[in-house]
């Protein structure tokens, strides 16, 4: 498989009488947009709202983010099982609006969503604050369902995002990087003498708003399997989260995630990167048993002599964390997991809901209980008031100047799990 991204560069967005991409700005026209969210008849308003990096401006609470791109040639098309069919993708060539990215916001959909800063402590944190943003202000109307309104503003975020994307289809990127994995026999006949590392990724799909879909299909629903690690570069998986902001793993995080980056970097060098195994965190012990075994099983099968085990979310999922590292260990396969911490506020407490001395190549994206303070914005889009409740907050985190003290876990990306921030930790 062997995928190009053409990288557009984006450097400022604004509004315009025609979307379009000329000179490095998104020219977009907001009332397109509105029409197309509005189409949904599940919202009775939409708002577009621009959000620039240094700009005095906090967005809240946020659902996902998400990168508009478009496919120009091969198979396939943008988000497949949602905006395209579901032929494979993952290869050909993808534009990218790099730079740009589509947020949703509004009314709260779950209470585990969060805050991105685009200037100040709080942005940071998140590597949002750096991105030109065009943020959808959506309005469900009353009664909605959570189900429901969280389908209807992930589809929104996804229209938009395509509608985006088509503007840079005939632009000359400026930049094209290239990616390709070889079949696992071909790929080893290449590399013999390289160590065969897989990276294994977690989606969280514990339910209850804790969905990741792949190819349109809810992760809960699927066994452990193999996919091509450029599936994901171009938008085989997608976020459905309502989870902690800190370490949920947008549609963004998908996209661009740093691990499959790394590895392919350090490819035919230092290692060969053989392939890459999804699997997924269940609620049951059943469920937990049956997805790790089946990790551990293919990880054998493809004969690797390494894996990377990253995952999404805390508390139930370490539990499947711990259970895939172990068990991978335990087929002679060295492992390397990447997490995050909830140490409390002191860094005192236990990081992880589940350990093992397996388990002994950590890599850390922070501790999620840190207490941060972000101070008053000159513009909100979206709502401050679920600040109180999300996850994060607290009775009082909202002050009556406008300044906000929460935990980082309120601050979207602060700590992910992907390695996409700037936290970290050094065990001595």
């Amino acid at each position: 498989m062997r995928l190009e991204l053409g990288n557009i560069l984006i450097k400022d967005v604004q509004f315009g009488e025609k979307t379009k991409v000329d000179n490095g700005i998104l020219f977009v026209n907001k009332e397109e947009i509105i029409s197309l969210v509005r189409e949904d008849d599940n919202f009775i308003s939409v708002e577009v709202e621009l959000a620039r990096p240094g700009e005095s401006i906090r967005i809240t609470p946020v659902k996902d983010v998400i990168e508009p791109r478009v496919k120009v040639e091969g198979p396939g098309g943008i988000f497949p099982g949602f905006m395209s069919k579901v032929d494979t993708v993952g290869s050909g060539r993808t534009h990218v609006l790099k730079g740009a990215a589509v947020v949703t916001t509004g009314k709260v959909v779950g209470f585990q969503e969060g805050i991105i800063d685009m200037t100040g402590p709080g942005a940071d944190y998140t590597p949002f604050s750096q991105l030109n943003n065009v943020v959808l202000v959506c309005e469900p109307k009353d009664g909605l369902k959570q189900h429901d309104h969280e389908r209807a503003l992930r589809m929104a975020g996804l229209k938009v995002a395509v509608y985006l994307g088509e503007a840079g289809r005939n632009v000359t990127p400026n930049e094209v990087n290239v990616y390709e994995s070889l079949p696992l026999l071909k790929s080893i006949e290449k590399y013999p003498n390289l160590p065969k590392v897989a990276y294994v990724q977690m989606l969280q799909s514990q339910g209850l708003l804790h969905d990741t879909y792949v190819y349109g299909v809810d992760a809960k629903q699927t066994l452990s399997t193999l996919i091509n690690p450029t599936d994901i570069m171009d938008g085989a998986i997608i976020s459905g989260n309502c989870v902690s902001a800190c370490d949920k793993n947008t549609t963004y995080h998908h996209l661009n995630n740093p691990i499959v980056h790394d590895l392919f970097e350090k490819h035919g060098k230092e290692i060969n990167f053989v392939g890459m195994i999804i699997t997924n965190e269940n609620v049951y012990l059943a469920d937990k048993e049956r997805s790790s075994n089946w990790a551990a099983n293919l990880a054998e099968y493809i004969g690797v002599d390494g894996v990377v085990i990253s995952q999404e979310g805390f508390g139930n999922p370490d539990t499947d964390l711990i259970m895939n590292c172990v068990k991978i260990e335990k087929k002679g396969i060295k492992t390397v997991i990447v997490t995050d911490e909830y140490a409390g506020r002191d860094g005192a407490s236990q990081s992880l809901a589940d350990a093992d001395p397996l388990a002994d190549a950590v890599v850390t994206g922070g501790n999620a209980n840190e207490v941060i303070e972000l101070p008053p914005m000159d513009k909100i889009i979206g709502y401050t008031e679920p600040v109180n409740s999300i996850a994060g907050g607290f009775d009082g985190s909202l002050r009556e100047n406008g300044s906000i003290v929460v935990e980082l876990q309120a601050i979207t990306g602060a700590t992910n799990e992907l390695g996409f921030n700037k936290l970290s930790a050094k065990g001595f």
